[in-house]
């Protein structure tokens, strides 16, 4: 072990460690403070571990140093029990990283909330790992072949992947919260993480003390993009409207008074005018919340659903902030209005007892037959 490469495990142990203390301490205050909103959900009582999985994947980081050095020390680095011992590592690393994706509100739809393909992803983690330990084991010495480490190419499209869903899921966080110049930096980050692996394929590929290098600043870097992430969660959730503060009142078509004191906003009128099909999907959610119980206060919005796409959604909230002309500090967002439940279902914020229809507005809209659903609902 060069004196380079020592300096770079050890200091990747203490960082990563520190790193990671501080994110899980970070995590057991937010959830402390937040339990309320975090626990919102009652029907699946979804607690947010998204921070959580990151710590963990830190830890791992942590753990995998360890093992390293102690190989490294003991002069085992080629035996078959240390290549295991780093693809173990390996898996549960990216494991933890995609769990932690599967909380994040702006990942790709495909991986948030989605157990079913986050499940898929999983077992091709576990399959790559295999894959890359038992192609190290079989070619042996032929393992590298002009240069290339023929066992460390699955592991490496598998960590551009990763890395992909990174850099989408952290720019888009970042760029909703304000902090566009932050989201840049991460993806910069993100891609010289892929960078820092590419010498773990192309041995030949920069020098040791240059490899090392850009090992070591890619992940304090990315501990430092985890620990921002984590503030502006805690700042998101501080300025979380609470659903018993919030009041909404159907007064007539197109005219709703709404209240939502945390964002400056106290019984404004808003009058959706010819924007009808959001006034309507509004209208669907609140007398789902208010007359409904269980999974008939909840709506499903996508293809196969009442509302056939996330843009109707969208549209709802986006159009209050324009009529309403809220400042940037004011702005609401969907998970103001409404909690996502799963399986593209959605659900109004606002409690029952704060939601108020005018009686010969409600009766009008569930004559009709397309509504037949909602004036079964309310007892008409």
């Amino acid at each position: 072990m060069t004196e380079v490469s020592e300096f770079f495990i050890l200091s990747h142990i203490f960082i990563s460690f520190v790193g990671a203390i501080l994110l899980i301490a970070i995590w057991f205050n937010i959830r402390q403070r937040f339990k309320q909103i975090l626990e919102e959900n009652d029907s699946q009582k979804r607690v947010d571990k998204g921070l959580l999985y990151l710590s963990l994947a830190t830890f791992i980081w942590v753990f995998s140093g360890i093992w390293s050095y102690a190989t490294h020390r003991l002069s085992l680095e080629h035996t078959n029990g240390y290549r295991l011992g780093i693809d173990i590592f390996s898996i549960v690393n990216n494991m933890f990283l995609l769990l932690a994706l599967f909380y994040f509100y702006y990942a790709p739809q495909f991986i948030y909330n989605n157990k079913k393909n986050i499940n898929v992803i999983l077992i091709v983690i576990i399959i790559t790992s295999i894959i890359t330990f038992f192609l190290s084991y079989f070619l042996g010495k032929n393992d590298i072949m002009n240069g290339v480490k023929l066992s460390g190419i699955p592991d490496l499209l598998l960590t551009g992947f990763l890395c992909y869903l990174l850099s989408i899921s952290f720019y888009r966080t970042f760029s909703h919260r304000g902090l566009k110049i932050v989201g840049g930096i991460s993806i910069l980050v993100i891609i010289l993480i892929f960078i820092s692996q590419i010498s773990n394929v192309f041995v030949n590929y920069g020098n040791d003390f240059s490899n090392n290098f850009i090992k070591i600043i890619s992940k304090t870097s990315l501990i430092s993009i985890f620990l921002v992430l984590a503030t502006t969660w805690v700042i998101r959730l501080a300025n979380m409207p609470k659903p018993n503060e919030m009041t909404i009142n159907f007064m007539d078509w197109s005219l709703v008074k709404i209240s939502i004191p945390t964002k400056g906003v106290f019984d404004q009128t808003i009058d959706f005018r010819s924007k009808t099909t959001q006034y309507k999907n509004l209208l669907k959610f609140a007398l789902r919340r208010k007359y409904g119980e269980g999974h008939s206060q909840s709506m499903v919005v996508n293809l196969g659903g009442e509302i056939k796409n996330q843009t109707y959604l969208t549209r709802i909230f986006e159009n209050i902030n324009t009529i309403l002309q809220l400042d940037t500090t004011q702005l609401l967002e969907r998970r103001d209005l409404f909690t996502f439940i799963g399986e593209g279902k959605y659900r109004l914020r606002v409690i029952p007892d704060n939601i108020t229809i005018d009686a010969t507005l409600c009766e009008e809209f569930c004559k009709t037959p397309e509504n037949a659903y909602y004036k079964a609902l309310c007892n008409l």
